[in-house]
């Protein structure tokens, strides 16, 4: 059965909370096998018999948002698209210098060119992005909360519903997941 890596947006902040052990036991209860997580941000890996990701996608938000009683959209890879989007976000040179920290935000629906070319104009002081394919890597150099270049800002501008993830958490993933 195929692999796929999904990851849940805004769980486990203000009163959207998602316990990890849970999810796996409901996963693994409603047809998708091998259910593991990282951390408690809403990253999650199984298997499952459906071959695409759109349906991968579906299916997650619909058994998810029905058991935690809130809506929960999910963001799905491959695990070669995982690894992909980590490799590509490690060679860009940061256009902030060395320190700036980076981000990656997986998104779906895929991002239009005009919002591609929103994102690749962003400028604002201590904040720049690339887009990669259907994911984006922001660079800040401020803390993350005080970026202007949020996931709703995001979303507006490119159509795609997004969740981000620290660089280092993607790498851990890819190394862990990818295959």
């Amino acid at each position: 059965m195929p692999t796929y890596i999904a990851f849940l947006r805004a769980v486990n902040v203000g009163q959207r909370w998602v316990k990890m052990e849970r999810l796996r036991a409901h996963l693994s209860d409603n047809g998708f096998g091998d259910v593991v997580t990282h951390i408690q941000s809403g990253n999650v890996c199984v298997t499952t018999s459906l071959r695409s990701v759109p349906k991968v996608e579906a299916s997650l938000r619909s058994l998810i948002s029905d058991e935690f009683g809130f809506d929960v959209p999910v963001v799905v890879r491959t695990p070669a698209e995982l690894r992909r989007t980590a490799a590509e976000a490690d060679a860009v040179d940061s256009p902030l210098g060395a320190d700036a920290r980076r981000y990656v935000t997986f998104t779906t629906g895929g991002i239009s060119t005009e919002g591609a070319q929103a994102l690749e104009a962003w400028d604002v002081p201590g904040e720049r992005v690339v887009v990669l394919g259907d994911d984006v890597l922001l660079f800040l150099t401020k803390p993350a909360h005080q970026a202007k270049l949020t996931n709703a800002r995001l979303e507006r501008l490119t159509g795609a519903t997004g969740t981000a993830r620290d660089i280092k958490v993607v790498r851990a993933l890819a190394e862990k997941w990818g295959g």
